[in-house]
């Protein structure tokens, strides 16, 4: 196998670069290995002097197959922009790359790039959320909910993840890609030197008979560590200490939100520590935390180090940590407002059980040993790499989405015929009128019983030349009897006595809980009688 090997490297700041340098010295063993310099990146020195490199103009030339590293940050920019143009095997640490796509989007002030992008990947609920994203509207829900991911997936021979739920999310999203869970590799490092966290303990003023907490890696508010820091102020964790360890990002006030919780004094953000103070950090804790929702699919590293150390953790009870086995962390689920305090009961009942902790803690670094052993790992990665080099990338193709609803569409354009009203319309006769609706848009019409966003057909017979006086204003809407596809038609019958004197008939759909389909470019029919 003759491998590029596409990823950010050290000293590049980055998670994926501290990962592939684990997993290098392992995949070398297996295949012909070069490293490709990304554009305007760094690379240390020493990896320079270590490994054939080339410059990313050389990518998968000389029959080497790519195998790109993708993140979900702006440093994978440049594995982004190669993976698309030349097909490979492409590790996904992300789910979702939509936080990638907004920084190199709407982060400098191009919106029209975001719109064709998730447009491609997600089809008209891609461009509805470009459109209101591009005003900062409803938040963050849509970059979790669309991954941004699926042209860029599709270009590629196979996809590896690191977790068996991450698969699940790439195949319900896209059945046609290749995808295989393979374990992340992380080195088996020395016992935690406990001297080491003594030492850092008192530089850092901490107590030494009190339970310490630690939260590591880059600090998001999706790492929920505003929960950890809202429980020490529950009652029986009054002596608990917390360590925040790992760069915070931009807005996130953790040390505000510990005073604001009363608990600053036992609350202590490290920010990036180097690795010699990073490893005395979690030898100094007897418990680490990694809470995680939403999440973008990650298979967390920090944890996995942590893990890895000897240390026991408690996870949130979602996604990609249902592959944790329960004898190596605990679950606390999600609750809103509720969360502090069911962790704060968790909290009180572990530390109260060092023995349990003990246990905990070796089986944490017993299934990282056999689990996620690098060696393992590459054999993976290799054994994949040699399956699927000679096959083609599924390709493009648009996104199968369903059409959107008159819930939430703003155009509903069709047509309504009435039989049954021709003139002349004889003072006092009764007629039975049928309304043929025909859906001409892109929406589909929700059948009126539905509620809010049901069509229903709204008859009003006016006995005045303003308007005003309704005959029917007590009759009950006429709802649409089932949805209608765009294409599709209905029949709704009503009857309708012709008065004396001035008439006139207004037939016309609506929304419930909203306006007229005449002015979302829907029908309307009226005739004077």
């Amino acid at each position: 196998m003759r491998l590029d090997y596409v990823s950010p490297l050290p000293p590049v700041r980055s998670g994926i670069a501290d990962y592939s340098l684990d997993l290098l010295p392992h995949l070398a063993e297996l295949a012909d290995v070069r490293l490709i310099h990304l554009p305007g990146q760094p690379v240390a020195p020493e990896i320079e002097q270590a490994w054939l490199m080339a410059p990313a103009s050389e990518t998968g030339k000389d029959s080497r197959l790519p195998l790109y590293q993708m993140g979900n940050n702006r440093y994978h920019e440049g594995v982004m922009e190669l993976a698309l143009k030349i097909p490979g095997v492409l590790t996904l640490h992300d789910v979702v790359l939509h936080h990638l796509l907004l920084d190199v989007t709407l982060g400098r002030g191009e919106f029209f790039p975001y719109k064709e992008r998730l447009t491609r990947d997600h089809g008209w609920i891609g461009e509805a959320a470009a459109l209101a994203k591009r005003w900062n509207a409803y938040g963050d829900a849509p970059v979790f909910a669309l991954p941004a991911h699926r042209d860029l997936l599709r270009r590629q021979r196979g996809v590896l993840v690191h977790s068996e739920w991450a698969a699940a999310m790439v195949r319900e999203e896209d059945p046609e890609i290749r995808v295989r869970a393979i374990s992340m590799g992380v080195p088996l490092p020395p016992a935690v030197d406990l001297e080491a966290g003594r030492l850092l303990r008192r530089r850092l003023g901490l107590p030494e008979d009190r339970p310490v907490l630690g939260s590591f890696g880059f600090q998001t508010p999706i790492k929920r560590t505003g929960v950890a820091i809202r429980a020490l102020a529950h009652p029986g964790l009054e002596h608990t200490h917390l360590l925040i360890v790992g760069e915070a990002s931009k807005g996130l006030e953790l040390e505000e939100e510990a005073r604001r919780a009363g608990v600053a004094d036992r609350v202590h953000v490290l920010g990036f520590l180097p690795f010699e103070d990073f490893e005395a950090a979690i030898a100094a804790v007897d418990l680490c935390l990694n809470l995680r929702y939403p999440t973008a699919g990650e298979t967390s590293a920090s944890l996995l180090r942590v893990l890895a150390a000897g240390r026991p953790a408690i996870v949130s009870d979602y996604a990609q940590f249902a592959d944790l086995p329960p004898e190596v962390v605990i679950r606390v689920p999600l609750g809103g407002e509720e969360e502090p305090g069911k962790l704060a009961m968790l909290l009180r009942g572990l530390l109260a059980n060092p023995e349990r902790l003990r246990a905990m803690g070796e089986a944490a670094r017993e299934h990282v040993r056999v689990r996620h052993d690098p060696a393992r790992s590459a054999e993976a990665v290799v054994e994949a790499c040699r399956e699927w080099r000679e096959l083609p990338p599924p390709g493009e193709k648009q996104p199968e989405v369903p059409p959107p609803t008159s819930l939430a569409w703003g155009r509903l354009d069709g047509e309504l015929e009435v039989e049954g009203a021709d003139l002349p319309w004889p003072e006092g006769e009764r007629r039975r009128l049928r309304i043929r609706l025909r859906n001409r848009g892109f929406a589909r019409w929700v059948a009126g019983e539905e509620g809010p966003g049901g069509v229903a057909v709204v008859v009003k017979l006016f006995t005045d030349e303003g308007f005003t006086e309704n005959l029917l204003a007590e009759r009950p809407w006429l709802p649409l009897p089932r949805d209608l596809q765009p294409g599709e038609e209905a029949e709704i019958e009503t009857e309708v006595r012709r008065p004396p004197g001035y008439a006139y008939l207004w037939i016309e759909p609506h929304l419930f809980g909203g306006l007229g389909l005449s002015k979302l470019g829907g029908p309307r029919w009226e005739r004077r009688l």
